[in-house]
């Protein structure tokens, strides 16, 4: 069809038949384009569409030809070449595009009809009919084109124009919940305040529902697609909260159907969503005070027309809503004005129904497994709430209450625990989830500080009780619970460093029996730090607790000393695990204050026989390789105005500071490890620390200067100040600060002086030690050449032919020591004819001795 010359038609204006020639010429468009709109005419449909569009005003006829056009934009989009998507994309855009303007056009019949247009994108059909030489484009094509064009975004804005007109609106709604599937069409819509725009009207009048659920559908989409903040803050206002106040109070109310509680469990999840952005207006519009008696009133009874007559169903939505509610409790008590109405709603008295063994015989509104799952929830919810209740908690006499549960979950009652929630993960088929939570309830109220609780838990004797705990937690447990085991540990330890710290009272009664626990986890296999399932949640919560339940008490501490748990400390340290020494290392400065720590200390060896002295030089030479402080391959001091600047002080510029104020010289000291190597070493005496090589020596000259080397900086800075304060000191403090910096500067150069005399030293030690091993090379190579030589020797001697061969000569004749001298009984013998006579070792004189044969043979001397 020839498109441009009904564009031409229809831009005429000036015969007065013309009006029904255009429309006949838009009749047979919409019949040429029946099965499909080919993507090059689109352009082209679509400006005939906008002409027919602008002559509504003033010629009604057009609304059909308008309507016609809007029904062909449902059909499939059909191309002639592959290419023709990206050829055509631009074209594409700007003609759907044009689907949100004509929204601008009050007619609901075309209104209603672009909607539909819109969600047909998303539920794309075939051609009706085959088309020789075209094929329907992708199917998501549209759908993209729509992201393109910046459709969503007229269509929020069309909703303005709606108000009074719900078909029509529900109409926009259920296109905006097709379109709202999209990252970039939720992100266009947030651009129109969608958010705020369609919450805002949640409770308009509907009477057949669809406005609440597809408004909410949108809200979830945006919240899920679009950047949370923005939509959260364009929710974050006394009007949509207020809207969304009223509809959750009708559908918790009135709402007994599936599909009505369903959606008031939606509604309360944005409104948590919302409620954890701070400043929310929550209590302004009354809906945390809604809420609170919504949360309890089936623990406590009340007389508020809003739930009278009311009761909850063990149905899985109203399980879900008791859960939401305790949900958004913990959120809303972060905002301290919530506080008074907690007290009096009655919360913390609430939540405590559920922290009590179960009842048997009891008729219960709950699965037993959606009873162990809310009596979690509560117990985690107190958790939050009561450390901000303290006066509440007491009344409610909630220690008693805690440890009494907690007694009940260490008892051998049978209870066929689910575990199948997040609060009940590991506690399948025993009690450790409510032991977990218990202690999490109790190590919360402990680190409230308050006396008057932690005073109440010692009178009821719960120091006692939690060492049982632990002990019996050490025989239960196995391999499937060993992470819920290592948390309940862990809380235990972390409860009685709470208790007992600053108490030595507390500390006592902690005792041996405290003791033995604390050193069964420091005997734990290294190797299971490295296992992610809390080993090292435990160890450090087991030297918290050295530090708080055992130091200070002296009778703790030499039962610690007598069972070797300094060699313990010094095994941990020497795993050279970062997260651990610090802590380390503040125990030992404070256990050296106990004289006999250094007998203990001075007596373990590590790998290799490596002492606690050259362990502790070792940490300060990484630490210092980490900080970046300079020294050279020695491990000698270079800078000697700066011996200890580390690279993030040089980094820094000073700056003038208050007197209040640390500075970074200061900062350094807690930063890192330094000065409490320096303290251990300090109290373990400088000049008598044993297994240390020539380079231990070297650093341990720095390690013993440390003091003085901090202080020298802390001037230095004091000047860098006063010059760019540009003050100027008078004469006597000006020579003060001169002779203390000098002083500094020397001390830097002395240690470094001292430390080249050291490697000198060392240096002339091993040429002499590298000269007594070559020379014991050298004897063992000689040794080994005679050995070989002898050994030649002796086979030439054994087995070569020519060597055996006995030589032959003359008879020999020998003088030797007359026999007067010596005599014997063989001097007259014809023996001696044969054999040379020997008596005493010398030899007889013969004058002549012949051979028994005549041929001569020499006689072997």
């Amino acid at each position: 069809m020839d498109l441009n010359r009904v564009i031409n038609l229809l831009e005429k204006t000036d015969k007065d038949d013309l009006e029904e020639k255009q429309l006949n010429s838009v009749k047979k468009l919409v019949q040429c384009y029946q099965n499909g709109l080919p993507l090059r005419d689109l352009a082209q449909i679509f400006k005939i569409l906008n002409l027919c569009a602008e002559k509504i005003e003033n010629q009604p006829h057009f609304i059909e030809s308008a309507f016609n056009i809007l029904k062909l934009c449902g059909l499939p989009f059909l191309k002639k070449k592959v290419s023709d998507e990206i050829t055509y994309a631009e074209d594409t855009a700007n003609s759907i595009a044009l689907l949100g303007e004509l929204m601008k056009i009050p007619n609901s019949e075309l209104r209603i009809q672009i909607c539909k247009c819109i969600i047909d994108f998303y539920h794309a059909e075939p051609p009706k009919k085959h088309i020789t030489g075209y094929q329907q484009a992708n199917s998501s094509y549209k759908i993209k084109m729509a992201e393109v064009s910046g459709l969503a975004k007229t269509m929020v804005e069309s909703l303005t124009l709606l108000e009074n007109q719900l078909v029509e609106k529900l109409w926009v709604l259920k296109a905006l919940q097709h379109l709202s599937t999209s990252e970039v069409n939720c992100t266009l819509m947030m651009k129109a305040q969608a958010a705020r725009e369609i919450c805002a009207h949640l409770n308009d009048p509907d009477p057949s529902g669809q406005l609440l659920f597809r408004s909410s559908e949108i809200l979830w989409n945006l919240l899920e697609k679009s950047p949370k903040e923005e939509t959260i803050q364009q929710l974050n206002n006394l009007e949509c909260l207020l809207a969304l106040k009223e509809v959750f109070k009708n559908l918790f109310m009135r709402g007994f159907s599936h599909y009505d509680r369903q959606l008031r469990n939606d509604i309360l999840v944005i409104t948590t969503i919302i409620a954890q952005n701070p400043g929310t207006p929550m209590i302004e519009c009354g809906f945390t005070r809604d809420l609170i008696l919504f949360a309890t009133f089936t623990e406590v009874k009340s007389q508020n027309p809003l739930v009278k007559g009311l009761k909850l169903s063990n149905s899985y939505e109203d399980f879900e809503l008791k859960k939401l509610l305790f949900n958004i409790i913990v959120i809303l008590c972060k905002d301290l004005p919530t506080i008074q109405l907690l007290v009096d709603g009655k919360v913390i008295l609430a939540l405590f129904t559920y922290v009590k063994k179960p009842e048997k015989h009891k008729i219960m509104e709950w699965s037993a497994a959606q009873y162990e799952e809310l009596q979690l929830h509560a117990i985690a919810t107190l958790s939050s709430v009561a450390p901000l209740l303290t006066e509440e908690y007491m009344l409610c006499q909630g220690n008693a209450r805690v440890l009494a549960f907690l007694e009940w979950c260490e008892s051998e009652d049978s209870l066929f625990s689910h575990g199948n929630s997040f609060h009940g993960t590991g506690g399948r088929g025993n009690k450790f989830a409510q032991m977990r939570y218990s202690l999490r309830l109790l190590r919360a109220m402990v680190y409230t500080e308050d006396e008057t609780i932690n005073n109440d838990l010692c009178e009821k004797g719960t120091i006692q009780q939690l060492i049982g705990v632990f002990k019996n937690t050490i025989s239960k447990s196995n391999d499937k619970e060993e992470a819920i085991v290592l948390e309940i540990q862990s809380d235990i330890l972390l409860i009685l460093s709470g208790l007992c710290e600053h108490h030595i009272p507390r500390k006592e009664i902690f005792g041996t029996e405290g003791v033995d626990i604390i050193l069964h986890v420091m005997k734990t296999d290294p190797t299971k730090l490295q296992t992610g399932l809390g080993y090292n949640v435990l160890l450090l919560s087991t030297l918290d607790s050295i530090w708080c339940c055992i130091l200070g008490c002296y009778a703790s501490e030499d039962y610690f000393l007598e069972k070797e748990g300094i060699f313990l400390l010094l095994d941990l340290l020497a795993l050279n695990q970062k997260k651990f020494c610090n802590l380390i290392l503040g125990i030992m400065v404070e256990f050296c204050d106990n004289p006999k720590t250094t007998a203990h200390v001075n007596a373990w060896r590590g790998k290799k026989d490596q002492t606690a002295a050259s362990l502790l030089i070792k940490l300060w030479r990484k630490e210092e390789k980490e900080l970046g402080v300079k020294r050279d391959k020695h491990g000698m001091i270079i800078d000697t105005k700066k011996p200890l600047f580390t690279s993030f002080q040089e980094e820094q510029k000073i700056m003038p500071l208050p007197a209040n104020c640390p500075t970074l010289a200061v900062m350094d000291v807690a930063e890192n490890i330094r000065a409490k190597i320096y303290a251990v070493l300090g109290k373990l005496d400088f000049e008598n620390l044993p297994g240390l090589s020539a380079e231990d020596f070297v650093t341990l000259c720095i390690i013993h200067r440390y003091l003085d080397f901090k202080i020298g900086e802390i001037w230095n800075e004091i000047c860098e100040e006063i010059k760019l304060e540009k003050l100027r000191p008078v004469n006597t403090d000006k020579k003060f600060l001169e002779a203390i910096t000098t002083a500094s500067e020397n001390i830097g150069k002395m240690v470094a002086s001292l430390q080249s005399e050291m490697i000198e030293s060392q240096a002339h030690q091993d040429v002499q030690n590298e000269q007594k091993v070559y020379t014991k090379i050298q004897a063992t190579h000689k040794q080994r050449e005679l050995a070989n030589k002898s050994w030649e020797n002796f086979l030439a001697r054994t087995s070569n032919a020519k060597t055996l061969k006995v030589p032959s000569g003359r008879v020999v004749t020998v003088e030797s020591t007359p026999a007067r001298l010596l005599g014997g009984p063989l001097a007259d013998t014809d023996i001696a004819l044969k054999k040379l006579p020997i008596r005493g070792g010398a030899l007889q004189k013969v004058k002549a001795v012949k051979t028994v044969n005549e041929s001569k043979k020499s006689v072997p001397t």
